[in-house]
């Protein structure tokens, strides 16, 4: 027999079966001393619904898109986990706080500040400049963020000019920089003033510069005042605008100008006795990231701030997210599992101690990238470069702070004889060329926006939950 005409035999059968069940008694029909009962169409659609098995009550659907929620969340999540540029962190939802902060800055008419310390790998605004355009143009936002109050490291995201006689005062650097028992503020520098000095801030005109960066509508001066008087003008010739405050009151402060409309150049003129600490230009309300360059550091100058005079100066910054990108000063150093150890718990108390000056704050810490040195005449990896690794990611995680490896991201074990051959790394197979900063940055705030988007997704799913 043919399949259709099987298929219609059953189908014949079936029917009338729901025939028969359909007209036959419900209380049965009675032979004899025998009744015969059969099961009506409700008994057999009820025998079919779906129950629980714990309690026997019907089952609710899940909505569709709840299960697709779901499906996306464990997929970006297991391919967050095992993709080169993930990060090690203390808790998945370690981010979530930040990301509720940023997304509403413009709504509450904040500027949220991201800090990104590093060493000489982010100079010239080097990686920071494609964290800061993924995050304006996520969140709102613009202009180059936080500045010395004079150029010691030139940057392509401003131009600055100062007058004035300015004592350097830095954490870091050569013998030629003056310490200053801890006064150094969160640029871990500072410039001592004792008379009168004139800021010239211009908007940059390399054409590599985002657009965003290049207008301003606020500016912040963070300082120390050390004496009785502290005079500050700040004007903008293009609008016709100035500000001016007296400050009488000792210790650190800070003061802030906008205007209401964004503008290409900030005159500040300073006079007094005062450490002059950072100056914050931005386009706000949104999310600013600052470039904070420290050259031959391997991130444990923090500790050598005054707690208390570092507490209040992040106090006058609306900080969400601090980022240390430090390790590959030391990588040709540390040699043994002990100097990693040690190098390890310094790290740790790093991070610590930000975490108590700015509690606000979520951290995270950018391991070293790969580095070649020479062995029996061929470039390769240092050795002990991937044990440091891991222990700074476990380091970083027992701290309460999240991790993420360039090394990995590269593609690990050689890699920078690659990124050479290709033209993204220098000839001393340690700094990236601007291209392989440039691609690296942007490894990085994809590996941000990814987090994100787990964290949009949680949010929607939590949101059909509750529902």
């Amino acid at each position: 027999m043919r399949p259709g005409r099987i298929t219609l035999f059953f189908a014949c059968i079936i029917a009338a079966l729901a025939v028969i069940c359909a007209i036959f008694p419900s209380d049965g029909v009675t032979v004899g001393s025998h009744s015969f009962y059969l099961p009506t169409i409700h008994d057999l659609a009820e025998a079919n619904r779906p129950t629980n098995e714990e309690d026997d009550q019907p089952v609710d659907t899940i909505p569709a898109e709840v299960v697709q929620l779901s499906d996306s969340i464990t997929y970006l999540q297991t391919f967050s986990d095992s993709s080169d540029a993930r990060f090690w962190l203390p808790d998945s939802l370690y981010f979530d706080s930040f990301w509720e902060i940023a997304e509403n800055a413009v709504r509450q008419d904040r500027i949220v500040r991201v800090m990104h310390y590093g060493d000489s790998q982010i100079e010239m605004d080097r990686m920071s400049s494609q964290l800061r355009k993924y995050m304006q143009e996520t969140f709102g936002g613009g202009g180059p963020g936080m500045i010395p109050y004079r150029t010691i490291i030139p940057t392509l995201a401003v131009s600055q000019s100062t007058s004035g006689e300015l004592i350097h005062l830095s954490s870091f650097g050569d013998s030629t920089v003056t310490r200053s028992r801890g006064n150094y503020g969160p640029m871990m520098q500072s410039f001592r003033l004792n008379g009168e000095s004139t800021l010239s801030i211009r908007a940059s005109k390399h054409a590599s510069v985002d657009n965003a960066v290049k207008q301003f509508s606020r500016l912040q001066l963070v300082f120390n005042n050390r004496g009785d008087d502290l005079s500050i003008v700040v004007d903008d010739k293009s609008i016709d605008s100035s500000y001016s405050s007296h400050i009488n009151t000792q210790g650190v402060g800070s003061v802030t100008y906008s205007t209401s409309s964004p503008t290409t150049h900030f005159r500040l003129r300073a006079r007094g006795n005062v450490d002059l600490y950072c100056v914050t230009v931005d386009n706000g309300p949104g999310v600013a990231v600052d470039n904070i360059p420290m050259r031959g550091c391997s991130g444990q100058q923090f500790t050598t701030v005054g707690r208390e005079l570092l507490t209040e100066a992040y106090a006058q910054l609306d900080v969400g997210l601090i980022i240390l990108q430090f390790g590959g000063n030391s990588v040709p150093y540390l040699n043994t599992e002990k100097s990693i150890s040690t190098y390890c718990r310094s790290i740790g108390k790093q991070i610590d101690y930000i975490h108590r000056c700015c509690p606000g704050a979520k951290i995270l810490f950018v391991g070293p990238s790969d580095m070649s040195t020479r062995h029996k005449g061929n470039l390769q990896t240092y050795p002990m470069l991937p044990a440091l690794i891991d222990s700074l990611a476990a380091t970083a995680v027992s701290h309460n702070a999240a991790y993420w490896s360039i090394y990995h991201a590269m593609g690990g074990w050689n890699s920078m004889v690659n990124w050479n051959k290709k033209g993204l790394a220098g000839s001393d197979y340690i700094h990236f060329s601007q291209q392989g900063a440039d691609k690296m940055g942007a490894k990085l705030a994809q590996a941000l926006a990814d987090n994100y988007q787990l964290f949009l997704l949680r949010r929607r799913l939590n949101q059909h939950t509750e529902e």
